[in-house]
This record gives structure tokens, sequence and C-alpha cells, in this order.
């Protein structure tokens, strides 16, 4: 296949699987600051245990490919040798922060996007363009010089996984300790995810975990083995479609940058729809599907100049912590973490401590007005 018809092979199935991730998440009331908010502020943690079983569900799937040899795992933006702690911590803690103040991730504001929120419009415009300053801004070069500076480089073929990491333990090869690990981390999750009564009844939380799961999967192998073929310019093998040109999956700051990046320069060839960029017109198209079907899309907007304004400094503070932390609650919290990478895991736990601290903060200041 040429190389222009793999990349837009790739961006198609970025499409589809996007479409379906929307439609289930709007269906699900998938949320993963509603999640934190829900354990947080009512003990309630359905909507976590939501997220938790995607992540299961991703993480079988993907180091399945990785076994199996349809996924190189070393070839991911997660899995490198260099470890930027304080850019994983700030950029987690600022992206919770945001997504707090914007009621919603970068992926819940798309589906709200396709429902008729036209506040999410506004998160939309401000995280992306945040997030585009940050790739290649002014704000590109504080996040390079100040908090990606103090990285450290592990010493290791294969980065920061934790089969990587453990390997030799036990006197086991790489390959059996990523069984081992997978099988671990996998079913610690899934005994605490089931063994709550109320969750195995509650299908909606159950559909979200398994097929947003399945979908970061399907994300992996259109990139990771279709996408694969040699660059008939350079002869080398060359991962078509993606803007990481690596392996890639769902993820929703960096692709909503380069969304806003294709429209600026649209008549610039060299610019095209990838795999991420597909998934975010995917999630909102699925959504808007959702909300059609069901008769529930309607136009909502700002309840005042106070509720924008927290909405536009949430969406800033998304774009710059979802680029400096290198993904947001699904790129990380999902995608990355299904590859068994310290760092997305160092992610995951500072975006939850950015949300529910800031949820505590706000809810203080509530009383204090009552």
């Amino acid at each position: 296949m040429a190389a222009s018809n793999l990349a837009t092979t790739i961006a198609w199935w970025g499409f589809g699987l996007g479409s379906v991730f929307g439609f289930i998440a709007n269906k699900t009331n998938f949320c993963t600051m509603g999640a934190v908010s829900d354990v947080v502020n009512m003990g309630d943690w359905g909507r976590m245990r939501a997220w938790l079983l995607a992540i299961a569900v991703a993480m079988i799937g993907t180091n399945a490919l990785s076994y199996f040899g349809y996924l190189d795992l070393s070839k991911t933006i997660y899995t490198g040798t260099s470890f930027p702690w304080l850019a994983y911590l700030v950029g987690g803690l600022i992206f919770g922060i945001g997504m707090t103040l914007a009621s919603g991730c970068g992926n819940k504001s798309l589906v709200r996007v396709g429902g008729g929120n036209l506040k999410s419009v506004v998160v939309f415009i401000y995280m992306g363009y945040a997030a585009m300053v940050t790739l290649k801004g002014i704000f590109g070069a504080f996040r390079v010089k100040v908090l990606q500076a103090p990285a450290v480089t592990l010493q290791l073929d294969h980065g920061q996984t934790l089969p990587t990491l453990l390997s030799g333990l036990g006197g086991l090869d790489p390959k059996t300790m990523q069984l081992v690990v997978t099988g671990a981390v996998v079913l610690s999750l899934l005994i605490f995810i089931f063994m709550d009564s109320e969750f195995r009844k509650h299908l909606d939380n159950n559909l979200a975990g398994i097929l947003l799961g399945l979908g970061v999967v399907g994300g992996w192998y259109a990139t990771g083995y279709l996408g694969l073929a040699e660059n008939p310019e350079t002869l080398e093998i060359t991962y078509f479609g993606t803007n990481s040109h690596l392996a890639e999956s769902m993820s929703f700051i960096a692709p909503t940058a380069y969304t806003m990046e294709l429209w600026a320069y649209w008549t610039d060839t060299s610019t095209i729809v990838t795999f991420g960029i597909a998934t975010v017109f995917g999630v909102g198209v699925g959504s808007f599907l959702y909300s059609l079907i069901t008769r529930s899309f309607r136009w909502e907007h700002f309840s005042s100049a106070q509720d924008m304004f927290y909405h536009i400094i949430g969406g800033t503070l998304m774009g710059f912590g979802g680029v400096t932390a290198m993904g947001c609650t699904i790129g990380q919290g999902i995608t990355g973490v299904s590859t068994l990478s310290l760092g997305s895991i160092l992610v995951f736990f500072s975006i939850v401590a950015g949300s529910a601290i800031t949820m505590k903060i706000q809810y203080r200041l509530m009383m204090r007005e009552a």
C-alpha cells in the first residue's frame, strides 16, 4: 500500500475508534473527573472502577499485542529511557486542577461538544491553543528547559516499563517477566473492581470499562502494526499516520493541538489528518450521534461570567499540563498505563491528586461563602 494511502487508512481507523469511544462515553456517562469527584465527595467508587476496568482491559490487550509481536512497546512516547519526573508530577497536577475547573477532561470536553455544550467548545479552543504553544511555542521553552531538564536517564534497553525495570529478578527473561507483571497487576485490579457487588450489577460502568479499554487496544493495533511499513523515500521502517511517528493510541491533548494546527495551516500539504486528529473528530461525531439517537442533544451555555472564567482557566491548564505530562487521563491514564510505564503510573496519580485537592479547596470555599 502506498505511504499516503496507508496514512489515510490509519486516520480512518482513528476516526472509527474515536466515534465508538465518543458514543460509549456519552451513553455510559464515562468521566474521569467525575470518577474522582464521586470518590472525594460521595465515597462512590463506581465510575472510578469503570476507569480502572478500562485500564485492566487495555493492559491485557496491549501486552498481548506486544508478547505476540504485533506491537513494539519500546516505540512509544511512554516507554523511553528518559524519565522527566518533574514534568510528570507538575504536568499531572496542573492537568488535574484544570480538568476540575473545566468540569471534565479533554475526552469529556469533546463528548460534551458533541452533545451541544457550548462551554466545552470554549474549553476545547483554549485547551488546544495552550497545548499548541506548550508543544512548539512560548510555553514550550519553559517546559523543556525547566520541567523536563531534571530528567533521570535509565540505563535499560527498553526504558521505563515495569517488566523491564524488574527484568532479571528470579532469573526470569523479559518475555516471562512481562507475563508475570501484567498478570499480577491485572489480577489485582480485577479483584478490586469486581469485589463490589453494586459495580457488578451496573451495566453502563462495565460496558464503559470494557469497550473503552478495547478501543485503546485497537489504536495500538492500528498504528503499531497496520501502520508499520517501509518508507519509500528513506527505505526505513516507519510508523505512518501518527504525529509522533511512533505507535500511538487514544489521547486527546496533543491531538487537539495538532487539530488546531491543521486548521491554521490547511493549505500546507505537509499537514495531514493523522490518527490522533481523526480520534478528536471521531469522539465528537460519536457523541453527537448518540445524542441524536436518544434525543438528548441540547444547547448548554455559561451560567455566569465566573463560570466562563473558570472554564477558560481550566482549559488552558489542561492544555499545558497535558502536554507537559505527555498525556491526559486517557492518554496517560489508560493508554500510557497499559504499557506498564512507570512515568504513566506517576502521571495517573498526579492527575488524581491535583483534581482531588482542587475539589477539597472548592468545597471549603463554598462552605465559607455559605
